[in-house]
C-alpha cells in the first residue's frame, strides 16, 4: 500500500562527488610520507654509509619519490578495500535472500513510491552518521528521477551509546513526523543540519509544520521504540557494519555513492 502523499522537499545541493574518506587518505599520505622519511635519515647511521647514503642522497634529491610510494600504498589500501565492501555486500545479500522476512514491506517504516514497485530501495540509516548526510540530498533527487521505485527509509541510530541519545532522538523525531505525514521534510532537514540537539531537533519539527505535543507523546510512547528495536534487529541478522547501507532489490550496494545506487537501480529495472 503505497503511503499518505507527503510535499515533496525542496530540491537540495549535490554534495560534490569524490572519495568519502579524502581526509583519511590525506593523513595516511602523510604518515608514510613522515615514516620513510625518517627511516631514510636514519639508514646511514645504522649501516655505516655506502649503498644507503648514495640511496638518501638520491632521495633527498627527488623527493617526488615519496609521493610515488605513498600514492602506491593508497591504491593498494584501496583495491583491498574495495574487496573487502564487495565480499561484505555479497553476504549481506546471501542472508537477504535466505530470509525474505527481513526485508518484507514494514507498514511503520516511511515508504514512498508505488507498493507494487519492481524496484524497491531499502536505506538503514543514522542522521549523524557524515555519509549518510553526504548523500541524503542526493537520494532524495534519485526518488524523484525515478518516480516508479519503491524507496524504504529504515532509521538506524547506532551512534549513540545507549537509546538517549541524539542519534535516537532524531529517529524518533522523524518517525513521530511520518505519523503526521510529515517525513521528508523532516528526514531533509534533520540531514542538512550540522549540529543536532535537541532545541535544533523541535525547531526543525515546528519548522515543517508537526504538531510539538503530538510528536513528544509519540517519541515517548513504546510504539516508536519498539520499530526501532526491530530495525536494530533486521540490521543486526543482515550483518551490517555500518551506514548508510543501500539494498537495492534485496541486493546490498558495495558502495554508498548515489551513481552507483542510480545504476543499480537501473540495472534492476532491466532484469
Amino acid at each position: 500500500m503505497t503511503d499518505t502523499p507527503e510535499p515533496k522537499p525542496d530540491a537540495a545541493p549535490t554534495p560534490a562527488k569524490g572519495p568519502w574518506l579524502s581526509d583519511a587518505r590525506v593523513g595516511l599520505a602523510g604518515l608514510v610520507v613522515g615514516v620513510v622519511a625518517l627511516a631514510i635519515a636514519v639508514v646511514p647511521y645504522a649501516t655505516g654509509g655506502g649503498f644507503d647514503a648514495r640511496v638518501r642522497s638520491y632521495l633527498l634529491a627527488n623527493p617526488e619519490v615519496l609521493q610515488e610510494v605513498s600514492d602506491a600504498l593508497n591504491a593498494k589500501a584501496d583495491v583491498a578495500r574495495q574487496a573487502a565492501d564487495r565480499e561484505l555486500a555479497g553476504q549481506i545479500t546471501a542472508r537477504a535472500a535466505a530470509n525474505p522476512a527481513l526485508l518484507a514491506p514494514d507498514p511503520r517504516d516511511p515508504s514512498f513510491g508505488p507498493a507494487d514497485a519492481k524496484v524497491t530501495v531499502v536505506e538503514f540509516f543514522d542522521f549523524r552518521c557524515p555519509g549518510c548526510k553526504a548523500t541524503a540530498p542526493e537520494v532524495l533527487a534519485l526518488m524523484q528521477a525515478h518516480p516508479d521505485v519503491r524507496f524504504v527509509f529504515k532509521d538506524w541510530p547506532i551512534l549513540d551509546r545507549g537509546s538517549d541519545g541524539v542519534s535516537h532522538l532524531s529517529a524518533r523525531a522523524a518517525q513521530a513526523a511520518h505519523r503526521q505525514g510529515k517525513y521528508l521534510p523532516v528526514f531533509r532537514d534533520l540531514m542538512a543540519e550540522p549540529d543536532l540537539t535537541p532545541d535544533s531537533i523541535a525547531r526543525i519539527l515546528n519548522d515543517n509544520g508537526v504538531s510539538l505535543p503530538q510528536a513528544e507523546a509519540a517519541m515517548a510512547g513504546g510504539e516508536i521504540a519498539s520499530h526501532l528495536a526491530d530495525v536494530q534487529t533486521t540490521a543486526t541478522t543482515l550483518g551490517l557494519q555500518g551506514t548508510p547501507t543501500f539494498l537495492i532489490n534485496g541486493k546490498a550496494s558495495a558502495t554508498i555513492q548515489p551513481s552507483d545506487i542510480d545504476a543499480a537501480i537501473r540495472a534492476a529495472k532491466a532484469g
